[in-house]
């Protein structure tokens, strides 16, 4: 039983299909509306369809929906107002149906559910092409054949693809020698002749893909130019620099010639190659540690790879190579060379928070960068450093490690408890084969890498556990790792052969590391800040850009850390002109290093059509800085004779040999003049020194009755270096002038207890940035004042035999005295020694017995005048003394007078001695003391 006055029913969606130049939509499926009253009167009809908004809003105002057969329910829906494809496509909306109710008056009606309704408006070709310029304009070289000389371009206003689409242009100009795709690039058929026609002037059209023509043709003008011969113009090969001029553009006429080439990428490299440079930048200035020092790096770093020497003997068997610094390059070859750091000095790197700086260059000095392919072959491991240290009660072992172009840092906290952590970093400068500075803060569990004054932040890989615990022992190795007895078994290759260790377990070396370091220093403690590593490897000389701010648009400029090369990428030829002749060279270095620097610039052009693009050819010049103003390093206020009693130089203290020292640093500078170029000498100016040497002249110290003392308290406080050996003291450190006298002026010389001798000269020389600059050389000569009870003394005579005995082979550089032979235990012949015993014993003889004959002469001349001389007091024999002199002509040069006429309480009488027509006469000066005068010594 069908119930009485049901609602209506209709589909729950409908798709529809109208025309531009139409207003009935075609639905699927078609609008049908039921009522299970049929077929009653009234109720089982359709009165009516009803048209509700859809999520447009606006459909119910653009449809409505009408009724066709009320008994079938039977609907169409059309559009009010003509609809326009190109401004709105789609379209949506409701409908609902009504029944007719339960009477003629339509009470009671019911509604059925509301449908939705997607209409979608067909286009209709009512538009033609347009094209974007009525006029296109080229130029192209003669004699060539082009892919696309100029491009024209149609739009089409309709919404359909059928036809808004430009299908094809043609070129309706007759018999000309160009064509056209169906993109619209035109190009020449034939090379264009300049001579025969200058300029092509012809009508395109375009069709869409409805057939309809183009409302208006386009024009187009080629003109054709004479031959060019695209490259760089303006190209100076040579280019001069003044030190201190600052900053000078390198190519200030220099502009790019494209013979009107359509390029959308250019990109020019600058590459400045300063070979004069051993590694980084400024390292021919000052060496690392200098370098470390003028920064304000915190001191306390520990040299893990220093120049051998008796107290670091652990480097001695690695290779080293020449560098234009003061510091060490040390090769390594991943098989023999390994360096073990003593334990001593691995204990003072203790703790979880220290600084790792080093020089690194993989590969060695002649190994070429990795091509490509060789990038993507895999290689072993390299360790670089391997440590495990104690901390109180527990070890802590790291490792640093290359693989490929990743640089790895393993990290165990505690190896009996902890797992280690993994710090990664894939970087290209670890496989370029180029020298580049790493520095690695850790402050476990952090840790920050800087390569070449940039951070980069690592990748944190947590240990599996597959790696084994090492030894609890301590134990720091450069240049590998090491593996104990268990698991030598494992290893197949790459390895180093095995040693023994002091205990009872056998090592073997293994990730050798192939290639150069230098400068391996670890500091304990608080991590470096970031301004101290940006200033070791601040450069300041190098390639730079002029003035951001004038940069074009869509211009980019980059320049690597170390300011050798300078990219420059554009996409406009004015624009990159201009920006080329701002690439300019700096060097802010105050002494900067003469020489040529070659220069070279590489272009890349992209061109729509690859294969018909530019290629322009590489660029060599060099950059020539000239010769800049030297300082000179003056020292003086000290010398050439420093004369003092012998009993000084064996106190505990010595005598201090440049007490006057003054140190003074001047430029000059060449000055054009009406006589020519003169050099002329500015006033001093601040300065800083980064070394001095004291070295005795002749023979070395004999560390046994000799040595030079330096005020060590003062050379740590002011962070200076020195090496002390019996040939040389050198003291290293940028310092200041002013340091320098101070420490200087502190240098003692101090002999043993009867090791006096006649004379000792010492030369003093100072030197900066690496030796390039150094001063005069000052010597100085130490005379050594004898009296004659201390020439009587039995060790003195010793000590004189052996002068006589051992002569050396320097006296002709001593002013003609004797120097006691270096070879102490050099022993003479066994007659000759006798001979020579015999002379020296009769001429002591000789010596005293004129000595007694004086003072008995001298007696009676006093009785005679003490007659003459009533009233006078008595010589007081207890004031005499007696100075033997070695040297005659020493008392000429140092301006000595036994003359002492005028002073009339002080009576002086020489006596010659029989032997005064030799050349080693001896004269003795005797002298009475005056009342109110005190003994002089000579």
């Amino acid at each position: 039983i069908t119930p009485f006055n049901t609602k209506p029913w209709i589909e729950t969606e409908y798709q529809g299909i109208v025309m531009e130049n139409d207003n009935t939509v075609l639905l699927n499926p078609p609008l049908f509306a039921l009522d299970k009253d049929a077929p009653l009167h009234y109720a089982g009809e359709i009165c009516g369809f009803r048209v509700h908004n859809g999520p447009s809003g606006s459909g119910s105002v653009q449809f409505e929906a009408v009724v066709l057969d009320r008994s079938t329910g039977e609907g169409l829906v059309r559009s009010k107002e003509p609809l326009d494809c190109e401004s709105q496509r789609e379209h949506s909306f409701t409908i609902q149906a009504y029944d007719c109710g339960e009477g003629p008056d339509g009470a009671n009606s019911k509604k059925s559910h509301k449908a939705t309704v997607h209409v979608r408006v067909n286009d209709v070709n009512e538009f033609s092409p347009v094209f974007v310029e009525r006029r296109y304009e080229a130029s192209v070289p003669e004699g060539r054949l082009f892919d696309r000389i100029v491009r024209v371009e149609a739009l089409d206003a309709d919404c359909s693809p059928q036809y808004s689409q430009i299908c094809f242009y043609d070129i309706i100009t007759p018999n000309v020698p160009f064509a056209i795709d169906n993109d619209g690039n035109i190009k020449n058929t034939e090379p264009l002749d300049s001579k025969r026609q200058r300029v092509h002037t012809f009508w395109v059209t375009a069709f869409d893909c409805g057939k309809n023509r183009a409302q208006a043709d386009a024009q187009v003008v080629v003109t054709v130019k004479p031959s060019c011969k695209p490259g760089w113009i303006g190209w100076s090969k040579r280019v001069e620099y003044t030190p201190g001029s600052g900053s000078i553009p390198l190519f200030p006429s220099l502009h790019l010639e494209t013979c009107e080439e359509t390029v959308w990428n250019i990109q020019a490299t600058v590459d400045l190659q300063t070979g004069h440079i051993g590694k980084g930048c400024d390292r021919d200035s000052y060496s690392d540690r200098s370098v470390r020092r003028l920064c304000g790096a915190v001191r306390g770093e520990v040299d893990l790879l220093p120049p051998p020497s008796p107290a670091a003997n652990w480097t001695s068997a690695l290779p080293t190579l020449p560098s234009s610094d003061s510091s060490l390059v040390f090769s390594f070859n991943g098989s023999a060379h390994v360096a073990v750091v003593p334990s001593s000095v691995a204990a003072a790197i203790s703790g979880d928070h220290f600084t790792l700086q080093l020089w690194m260059r993989r590969g060695g000095a002649t190994t070429q960068p990795p091509s490509n392919q060789a990038r993507g072959t895999r290689r072993e491991e390299e360790t670089i450093i391997c440590s495990t240290v104690k901390n109180d009660d527990s070890f802590s072992h790291y490792y640093l490690s290359v693989h490929g172009c990743r640089l790895s840092l393993f990290y165990w906290p505690d190896v009996s408890a902890a797992r280690p952590v993994k710090f990664l970093w894939k970087l290209e400068q670890v496989c370029d084969s180029e020298w580049h500075h790493l520095s690695l803060s850790v402050q476990f569990p952090s840790v920050t890498l800087y390569v070449d004054g940039v951070t980069f932040d690592p990748a944190l890989i947590h240990d599996n556990g597959a790696i084994p615990n090492p030894a609890p022992r301590q134990r720091m190795v450069i240049g590998a790792c090491w593996e104990t007895e268990e698991k030598q078994k494992d290893i197949l290759n790459n390895t180093i052969p095995e040693g023994k260790d002091t205990g009872d377990f056998i090592w073997r070396y293994v990730a050798g590391y192939r290639g150069l370091l230098s400068g391996v220093t670890v500091r304990p403690g608080s991590v470096e800040p970031h301004s101290v590593v940006e200033c070791l490897y601040a450069c300041r000389e190098g390639l730079d850009f002029g003035d951001l701010e004038t940069l074009g648009s869509g211009m980019k400029v980059h320049v690597n850390p170390s300011q050798s090369v300078l990219v420059l990428e554009g996409d406009d030829i004015e624009s990159f002109n201009r920006a080329v002749q701002q690439v300019t060279y700096r060097n802010s270095l105050r002494f900067a290093t003469p020489g040529v620097r070659p220069l070279k610039l590489t272009t890349s052009l992209r061109c729509f059509n690859e294969e018909s693009c530019l290629t322009l050819r590489q660029l060599e010049g060099y950059l020539v800085v000239l010769q800049p103003d030297a300082p000179q390093i003056s020292l003086s206020g000290v010398g050439p004779h420093l004369a003092r009693p012998a009993p000084e130089f064996e106190g505990p203290r010595g005598v201090p040999l440049f007490p006057e020292l003054r140190i003074v640093c001047s430029l000059s500078h060449a000055v054009n003049t009406a006589d020519g170029w003169v050099a002329l000498m500015s006033d001093a100016v601040a300065h800083t020194l980064d070394g001095c040497e004291v070295q005795p002249l002749g023979e070395e110290l004999n560390p046994e009755r000799e040595e030079l003392l330096v005020d060590m308290d003062a050379l740590r406080e002011r962070g200076l270096e020195i090496i002390n050996t019996t040939a040389y003291i050198a003291i290293t450190g940028a310092e200041s002038i002013s340091v320098y006298e101070d420490v200087l002026r502190s240098v003692r010389y101090r002999l043993a207890k009867g090791s006096a001798r006649f004379e000792r000269r010492f030369r003093l020389s100072c030197s900066e940035m690496n030796g390039r600059y150094t001063s005069n050389e000052l010597t100085l000569e130490v005379n050594f004042l004898h009296s004659l009870d201390s020439l009587y003394h039995p060790s003195h005579l010793l000590a004189s035999q052996q002068q006589f005995l051992h002569p050396s082979h320097h006296s002709g550089e001593l002013s003609g005295h004797t120097l006691p032979n270096p070879h102490r235990n050099s022993v003479v012949p066994g007659a000759a020694t006798v001979i020579i015993m015999v002379c020296v014993g009769f001429l002591v003889v000789m010596v005293i017995l004129g000595v007694f004959r004086i003072r008995s002469i001298h007696r009676r001349g006093e009785g005679a005048r003490g007659a003459a001389k009533e009233g006078s007091g008595q010589w007081d024999d207890s004031a005499l003394t007696i100075i033997v002199n070695p040297m005659e002509s020493y008392e000429s040069r140092m301006g000595i007078s036994v003359d002492t006429e005028g002073e009339g309480e002080e009576d002086e009488e020489v006596v010659e001695s029989p032997d005064d027509a030799s050349d080693d006469q001896r004269v003795i000066i005797i002298k009475k003391e005056g009342k109110e005068g005190n003994p002089r010594r000579y």
